[in-house]
């Protein structure tokens, strides 16, 4: 009988489940267990216990709040039971029993996707939304260790599923087991299912319907022995004459001399050759290409990855043809050409005639024997896995095969081109391959020292262009301006700066924003607690010193020598001033509702002017000033009566550089004069939901290239040794592009990745598919052809990080047509469905042309614009 909820409010439910979520995190381990729940009732649920939320239009950003779904009016009431059944296959045989145990044989449907058609509970939120609601079924999964280290944790929603066959008599049948579970389990289980005795078995790898490898290894885990979804073990019951099989001893000796003959048979054979489906696509004409990859488990970052590069026309020529003599078998640095091996034969049965999917299991086992990091079945990332197949098949392929030892040389003044020629024909002296030819280009790096202006110029070389998303390189703060001469309102201005800036950078966007003029500068001032915090001078200075939650106030003063003194006024409310000491400046509880940056100080011209003349003396508004008190600090902690209307001489220390001088205003002021702009600072940068116009605006691949190139001081683990200083220094890094490779790889940084977490960027970037125009990106100038490129592939990335899924977009230059690549399916798709928000590495190749610089600097219609 389930526990009801009624006694409890949305909110109530909403705070409870929270809390119990956050307790199951900060303790989950191996082992957890967690519970999927379909998404329909899950987004009713979280509607539902957001509506006080939602009405009062709370900027709440956690998992439970309103801003991760949409409100709906069907949702304000209270969800029915739980139904999970739009998740299985066959809901109708899902036992009538609550507990988790007799729901384990359920089959959910294979392509589900964690936030589209699920979410995973922990046992203790769903216990809790159970003993609420009821229903069901459960569906409960197990957290297992992954990686190399084993220190990562993920929920395995599909354990593997595994075809038993049993010989000699041609039984089958289908089980679920984590992929976590020993070889010693998975026999146990197969002789429970066929009844048979455990002495008298054998248990194979039968991938392919091919006897790949004996599993005779009772503590290997099904991961480790590179079992995988829906294949095949072969059960096989032996002659028991020669000795008995133990599950703790190992198979018979007669287990093993036919494992030695299987093996030799599996030699002879090819692994693609298997019984699985084709393609659905069959271009009457084509030559080839348009062969799929199986996805063996969570691969389909490395099959996405593959398809680009065996699409890639000059990697296809070239390993097509007979590139063993290029085969670099003793560099240190490779594989010792195994891997370049094994992707050549990949590449040629991808394009051998027929349609019939490839499995990579080969070039996968390479894989992770030099990259471990990719072994195992995991998802992983798909550029993290592109990177280490060019950087490795350029040193299986690297044609020089001792490579020299050469000092880079400084630039000392030297041209640029000079440099620049030096410094590739060096690297060119080291490497030298197809990967080279076909993928590298050069950029220079110019790092200044932000003491001594010390300028290191270098020439490196690059394999592709890892480009930030605008919002992870940016930061916005909003600044208070104050126009100090009275002639403007103070307004709120928000700025665009570097997210690593320094306060130059601010200052500079400040100044531009607000049009200063060349006689002002401006003084950014930090406000806490009514008073002045500190201000901000140093233009060297990290902005990472100034917090979201702080409030900054700007002042426009004329540019003066450094004698002048400046004069800083504090606001307050005159039914308050006898009672306030100045320190304090002013009480939070004078105005009800005021922020903490209420009555700020305003400062006003730096003057060597006698004090009062600072004050607008419009005669209309004689009678008005006449009656504003004026107090000035003094160095005893005593206040000076400055009023208006009275001439006074004041005695300064010669030591003095500002003056601070309170204004107490009166109720009959307050009503004339609008001093809200004074009571309420807004914050450096406020949280809340983002509208959807921000959410859906595209931002441009040239714009993403700029950001990249933009001039930002190294951040503060990566300090850069000045050889003039002899120090370590926070350099300013700048970043051109100087040569440009024929394929140019372009990687969109969507991923950031923190101690605490992990987070995905949806940002649509809209990116040219035709006429990607570089020309006015390139920094040598000697250069006179224009720099075009054409995109002819992509890997997209769909879903969120851990559960998403990887595809490919190619371009079959010689049909001239485009293609998906889904694992091992492919389907014909519009160039106009190219583009979309899951797009994470672009492949581009360069246009051949003529013609000159002169004649560019045009984008077509989808290149968005230069921004130069």
């Amino acid at each position: 009988m389930t526990e009801v909820s009624s006694e409890l409010s949305p909110e109530e439910e909403r705070l409870l489940i929270k809390d119990i979520a956050l307790a199951a995190e900060a303790s989950s381990k191996e082992g957890d267990t967690f519970f999927l729940i379909t998404q329909k009732w899950w987004h009713h649920w979280i509607s539902y216990v957001n509506q006080e939320e939602a009405t009062n239009n709370a900027a709440n950003t956690d998992a439970f709040s309103p801003s991760h779904t949409e409100q709906h009016s069907d949702f304000s009431k209270k969800p029915s039971i739980i139904d999970n059944s739009d998740l299985l296959y066959d809901a109708a045989a899902a036992p009538a029993a609550a507990d988790s145990e007799s729901h384990m044989g359920l089959e959910i449907h294979d392509t589900l996707l964690e936030g589209r058609d699920y979410v995973l509970l922990p046992q203790q939120v769903w216990n809790q939304l159970y003993s609420w609601y009821g229903g069901g079924p459960p569906l409960a999964r197990k957290v297992i260790s992954s990686g190399l280290s084993h220190m990562d944790f993920a929920v395995e929603v599909y354990p593997l599923r595994l075809q038993l066959l049993l010989l000699p008599k041609g039984e089958n049948s289908t089980i679920r087991i984590s992929k976590k579970e020993t070889t010693g389990e998975l026999h146990r289980r197969a002789c429970e299912i066929f009844d048979l005795d455990m002495e008298q078995v054998c248990i194979w790898d039968y991938y392919g319907h091919r006897k790949h490898a004996l599993m005779n290894d009772m503590d290997t885990t099904l991961d480790d022995a590179n079992i995988q979804m829906d294949q095949d073990i072969l059960v096989e019951v032996v002659n028991n004459v020669n000795g008995g099989f133990s599950s703790s001893k190992g198979p018979s000796r007669s287990c093993n001399r036919e494992s030695s003959q299987s093996q030799n048979q599996t030699s002879l054979g090819r692994e693609g050759e298997n019984t699985y489906g084709i393609s659905g696509v069959c271009t009457r004409g084509s030559s080839g290409g348009l062969t799929g990859l199986q996805n063996l488990g969570n691969t389909c970052f490395m099959n996405s990855a593959i398809q680009c590069l065996v699409h890639t026309p000059e990697f296809a020529k070239y390993f097509r043809e007979d590139y063993h003599q290029e085969i670099n078998w003793q560099n240190p640095l490779g594989m010792v050409g195994e891997l370049a091996l094994a992707f050549g034969d990949l590449l040629r049965k991808l394009w051998a005639p027929g349609r019939t999917p490839v499995a990579p299991r080969p070039f996968k086992t390479k894989l992770a024997r030099f990259a471990p990091q990719f072994s195992g079945y995991n998802q992983h990332d798909s550029q993290e896995l592109l990177a280490f197949l060019l950087d490795g098949l350029h040193e299986d392929l690297n044609r020089v095969k001792d490579k020299p030892y050469i000092k880079s040389k400084d630039a000392d003044g030297r041209p640029d081109e000079e440099v620049a020629d030096e410094y590739w024909a060096n690297h060119i002296a080291r490497n030298d391959s197809i990967i080279v030819d076909v993928c590298q280009g050069q950029y220079k790096s110019t790092l200044v020292c932000p003491v001594c202006n010390k300028v290191s110029v270098t020439f490196d070389p690059f394999m592709y262009l890892s480009l930030p998303l605008q919002s992870t390189t940016t930061r916005s703060i909003t600044v208070t301006v104050f126009a100090c001469d009275g002639r403007a309102s103070p307004f709120p201005c928000t700025v665009i700066i570097p997210k690593h800036g320094r306060f130059r950078d601010l200052f500079q966007a400040l100044s531009t924003a607000c049009s200063l003029k060349s006689n002002e500068e401006l003084k950014i001032a930090e406000v806490r607690n009514h008073s002045f915090q500190r201000f901000l001078e140093d233009p060297s200075m990290s902005l990472s010193t100034v917090k979201d939650d702080d409030h900054l106030a700007a002042y426009r003063i004329r540019k003066s020598d450094k004698k002048t003194l400046l004069l800083k006024l504090f606001h307050r409310r005159q039914e308050q001033a006898e009672s306030v000491n100045h320190a304090e400046t002013s009480d939070p509880s004078i105005s009800a509702g005021a922020s903490d940056a209420c009555h700020e100080g305003v400062s006003g011209d730096g003057c060597s002017t006698p004090v009062s003349d600072s004050i607008d003396k419009d005669p209309s508004r004689e009678g008005a000033f006449s009656k504003l008190p004026l107090q000035m600090a003094a160095e005893n902690d005593t206040l000076i009566d400055l009023s208006v209307g009275e001439e006074k001489g004041i005695k300064l220390s010669a030591t003095s550089t500002s003056l601070v001088v309170y204004i107490d205003w009166s109720q009959e002021l307050l009503e004339k004069y609008d001093t809200r702009y004074l009571e309420n600072l807004p914050e450096v940068f406020k949280y809340g939901p983002v509208n959807k116009k921000a959410r859906t605006e595209p931002l441009s691949l040239y714009t993403c290239l700029e950001a990249f190139l933009r001039e930002e001081p190294l951040v503060p683990e990566d300090m850069w040794y000045c050889p003039k200083c002899k120090e370590q220094r926070q350099a300013s890094k700048k970043l051109d592009l100087w040569r440009l490779p024929e394929v140019l790889v372009i990687h969109l940084k969507r991923f950031s990745y923190s101690r605490s977490m992990k987070h995905k960027l949806e940002t649509f970037v809209n990116f040219p598919v035709h006429d990607f125009d570089l020309t006015n990106y390139v920094a040598n100038k000697n250069n006179t052809r224009r720099q075009l490129y054409e995109l002819y592939a992509l890997t997209n990335h769909y879903g969120g990080m851990g559960s998403g899924h990887y595809t490919a977009h190619i371009k079959l230059l010689d049909e001239n047509r485009w293609y998906n690549f889904d694992d091992s399916h492919i389907s014909p798709i519009n160039e106009e469905d190219v583009k979309s928000a899951a797009a994470y590495v672009l492949f581009y190749r360069r246009v051949k042309t003529d013609s000159a610089v002169a004649t560019g600097g045009q984008h077509g219609a989808d290149n968005g614009s230069l921004h130069k």
